[in-house]
């Protein structure tokens, strides 16, 4: 009888998450100490220094320390929780591949994944006809894990550059080569992305992966590549 390696899953570190809040309520105390001298600063420089910071600076030190330790906390937990929710969980196992990210959840069987690789900052698998089951984005810092858990499963890791990195073309509206189909989705895709409708992106890339072509972005540009 075969062992098999008990699944794996990567997820942001609740450690990084709780460096996140402490370092804001450490960011918050040093503040208590140097509102203060910095709106005495301001004032004398300027003859004047923005509302909330003579607000903060007229409390005194034994109460400015736990309302700005407590206010720092609350906006690295703001910050964590925006973090913790870019980021998949993902469950690497023997058989198959469990993404959970914003778009829902997505389960990819282990003979239809040929290629494995972070591009930038997402996670690609792909199928063995070059067609893209998972984009999903994840934290540059997860990379390392990420490799290890797909390795050890024996998925076939690929790197982290695109094997197919000089395929992609930068997009231009109209440009020959494409049908009017795809145009109009990746003008819907660059539109969502511009107007930050993640849903509607997401719906165009879907789209685009059905009609064969795998679509990224590189800065404020799209890349597509025609599988």
């Amino acid at each position: 009888m075969v062992k098999r390696e008990p699944s794996v899953t990567v997820r942001l570190p609740q450690a990084w998450l709780w460096a996140v809040i402490l370092g804001g309520a450490a960011i918050g105390l040093g503040a208590a100490f140097a509102v203060g001298p910095l709106a005495d600063w301001l004032i004398s420089r300027f003859d004047g220094a923005p509302g909330p910071l003579r607000l903060a600076a007229a409390l005194p030190l034994v109460w400015a320390i736990p309302v700005l330790t407590l206010v720092g906390g609350v906006a690295g937990a703001l910050v964590a929780g925006t973090w913790h929710d870019e980021n998949p969980v993902i469950e690497v196992g023997a058989d198959s591949v469990v993404v959970h990210d914003a778009t829902g959840g997505r389960h990819v069987e282990r003979a239809r994944i040929a290629e494995v690789f972070t591009d930038g900052r997402e996670l690609v698998l792909r199928d063995t006809d070059g067609r893209e089951h998972v984009r999903t984005r994840v934290d540059s810092g997860l990379a390392g894990r990420l490799q290890s858990a797909f390795e050890q499963q024996d998925y076939p890791w690929r790197g982290t550059v695109d094997p197919h990195e000089a395929d992609y073309t930068t997009w231009v509206d109209n440009v020959p080569g494409l049908d009017e189909r795809a145009h109009a989705l990746l003008r819907k895709r660059q539109r969502a992305l511009a107007d930050n409708r993640t849903g509607a992106a997401d719906e165009a890339h879907e789209e685009l992966r059905a009609l064969g072509i795998s679509v990224r972005n590189r800065g404020k540009v799209q890349q597509y590549r025609k599988v």
